[in-house]
């Protein structure tokens, strides 16, 4: 019951603030994450008089939003094809590689001066350096799709280097969570190791998406069996993001990985066309909305007013790392001076990775003041996200 409470809100919430949102010529996706923060801002006023309108206290919120992020990267890949993923690949690895770099490096050093010295220090830097570097790959693709762009040369060129600014994340995360094990950084065959994992992971799918789902797809499609072709494409997602989670990955690379080459070739026309209409509704009219709406719940407003300098900076650096990290490459590798700044944008968004990251560093210990009373350190990771990233 408590789930179907949860599912009735979000919904109607999400899709009344969607309506207003596109009223005002706005992408779908801001009135989603609207919805989400008043949502939060009415359950952190009333939820202990009221605990039924606690919505992140059922263990089945968490899989809704894991479910929303899943056929997100399963629609992106959909809208693409592999060809036209690295068209540009130099010029995307560039523009990752710069749009990484930039706000990980200036988010360290703020980091750095800002926090109080402990022997956590350096760890909580690096944090805060990673996450401000990754790109939230569900949310650029909603953006570009709710603005028709995902198939334009700008909106190719910032999927492509939004998936690669997602495999250099993994690359960040591994070598934080070597620090909070072992507190060194990790040596070099480690990082070989880290690099393999991903060539390999890109082989696996490259081979199974080639090779194997065609024949196997045009087989079960004459089986008669209603609505097999939908399940083969689920199966196919949900095996890609075994692999990519088996390999350390993340499993929204295999869900993205599984639409990329589910294309007209590897099933017929017909049927390609109405698997991309049954996944397009069921996350652009279900599960998307509460993952996006999910995002917004875990804002918390008391930074404002405990730590507003430091969050400012931090925003600033969050937004400005991306825009100049992405942009400017951007530009010199041709594009117009408009398009550079809506790449260095669409690089700006943040909200999928860096939770997932801030739970594993919470259940690291890396939040812990260590008897200091510093509310920087206490408001890096707030209380919000620990009903849902703790263990307990």
């Amino acid at each position: 019951m408590e789930t179907l409470w949860i599912i009735l809100i979000l919904l109607v919430a999400t899709r009344l603030c969607g309506v207003i949102a596109t009223k005002y010529k706005q992408p779908v996706l801001v009135g989603e994450l609207i919805a989400g923060v008043v949502l939060g801002l009415f359950i952190g006023r009333f939820v202990g008089e009221y605990p039924i309108i606690d919505l992140t206290s059922d263990h089945h919120f968490m899989a809704l939003s894991d479910l929303g992020i899943f056929f997100l990267m399963l629609l992106g890949g959909f809208e693409m094809r592999p060809s036209e993923l690295v068209e540009s690949t130099i010029t995307s690895v560039i523009v990752a590689s710069c749009a990484m770099v930039t706000p990980l490096l200036a988010g360290f050093v703020f980091a750095w001066f800002w926090l109080p010295v402990n022997d956590l220090r350096f760890a909580q830097s690096l944090f805060v350096g990673t996450a401000l570097a990754i790109t939230a790959v569900p949310v650029t693709i909603r953006v570009l799709m709710d603005l028709n762009l995902l198939r334009s040369r700008i909106g190719k060129l910032i999927v492509s280097a939004a998936v690669i600014d997602d495999l250099l994340s993994l690359v960040l995360l591994s070598v934080l969570m070597a620090i909070l094990n072992s507190g060194s950084l990790p040596n070099g065959i480690e990082l070989i190791m880290i690099i393999l994992r991903v060539v390999l992971f890109l082989t696996i799918v490259w081979f199974l998406g080639k090779r194997v789902m065609p024949p196997v797809a045009r087989y079960v499609s004459k089986l008669g069996v209603d609505e097999i072709a939908f399940s083969f494409l689920l199966v196919w997602g949900v095996l890609f993001a075994v692999i990519a989670e088996y390999l350390g990955l993340h499993f929204i690379l295999g869900a993205f990985a599984a639409g990329l080459f589910f294309g007209k070739t590897t099933i017929n026309g017909t049927v390609y066309g109405d698997l991309k209409k049954k996944v397009s509704a069921i996350t652009t009219g279900f599960l998307a909305p509460i993952f996006f709406a999910s995002i917004g719940l875990e804002l918390d407003l008391a930074a404002i007013t405990e730590v507003p300098v430091f969050l400012g900076i931090l925003v600033l650096i969050a937004f400005s790392g991306k825009l100049l990290g992405a942009g400017i490459p951007a530009r010199l590798f041709g594009l117009s001076s408009r398009e550079s700044w809506a790449v260095g944008t669409a690089m700006s968004s943040r909200g999928a990775v860096e939770l997932i990251i801030a739970g594993i560093a919470l259940r690291a210990g890396l939040f812990d003041t260590q008897g200091q009373s510093s509310p920087i350190v206490e408001n890096l990771f707030h209380r919000s996200c620990w009903s849902r990233s703790s263990p307990h």
